[in-house]
């Protein structure tokens, strides 16, 4: 459950940096999906520190959820900007 809301959390976090592009002039799509990849990774980061931390996983343990956690608002956010551009 914590995963999804996690991921959940990531996609709103795109939303806001998307709200962000379009309501700023200067700032350009591509720019906020960069400044997001970044920001995401930090907190998916974070997370996964975490989790080994004080949920007491091990690393092993959360290295495929790092990628889960930061993969899916990444792919997210490359796709949809991909789309947006192409069009």
């Amino acid at each position: 459950m914590h995963t999804v809301l996690v991921v959940s959390g990531g996609l709103l976090l795109l939303g806001v940096f998307v709200l962000v592009a379009h309501f700023i002039a200067a700032v350009t799509l591509l720019a906020a999906v960069k400044v997001f990849i970044v920001v995401w990774l930090v907190v998916s980061l974070l997370n996964l520190w975490g989790g080994v931390t004080q949920g007491g996983y091990s690393l092993l343990e959360e290295l495929p959820m790092l990628l889960l956690v930061f993969g899916i608002p990444a792919i997210f956010s490359l796709i949809l900007l991909k789309w947006v551009t192409a069009g």
